[in-house]
């Protein structure tokens, strides 16, 4: 099966995703990479395929995740660098060791975790993603009891691997974002 079409990958999102949140958090970081894809003159469809479906199996296998989706994907004949993206995103967890190595992968990092901090933000400060400050976002970002099960040093290693600063890329996040909502 080639990469599917996005409303091919917002049907397998639903049958392995039942909770809300990370539907919410799928389309988040999707369209952060469709951005991101833009930037870097990259197939669009294929890093939001990548953004959709990278935590599928979460739900199912938390445990083991991203295993199980790896195997999917490989199975469905995905494309190689939607698999390492998904599998470098995991890097540090579940005996993950494959660090981000491509502009996907990268990319995939340094949206992944982040977007909890703006999913968090803005349940706090119900502004449109267009609105916020990223003066207000980093501030929230270094506050370790904020948002505190994120990630921040996957959030570091994802930009410093896509070799962008933070305050860059949260800007983009809050364009790529009021864009697409």
């Amino acid at each position: 099966m080639p990469l599917p079409t996005k409303v091919e990958a917002r049907t397998l999102l639903k049958e392995h995703v039942k909770d809300e949140y990370q539907r919410y958090h799928a389309g988040m970081v999707a369209s952060a990479l469709e951005g991101y894809a833009k930037v870097f003159a990259a197939d669009e469809n294929l890093w939001y395929i990548t953004g959709l479906l990278h935590d599928i199996d979460f739900e199912e296998y938390p445990d083991l995740h991203p295993a199980e989706s790896l195997k999917w994907f490989a199975k469905w004949g995905y494309p190689e660098e939607l698999i390492h993206a998904v599998e470098a995103h995991a890097y540090g967890y579940h005996g993950f060791t494959t660090l981000p190595d491509t502009k996907l992968s990268s990319a995939l990092m340094a949206c992944d975790e982040i977007s909890g901090i703006f999913y968090a933000y803005r349940k706090l400060n119900p502004v449109p993603y267009g609105e916020m400050k990223v003066s207000s976002i980093k501030k929230r970002l270094a506050e370790k009891g904020f948002a505190s099960g994120i990630d921040r040093e996957s959030i570091k290693r994802g930009c410093e691997a896509l070799g962008i600063a933070l305050d860059e890329h949260i800007a983009n996040l809050i364009k790529f974002l009021a864009e697409s909502r």
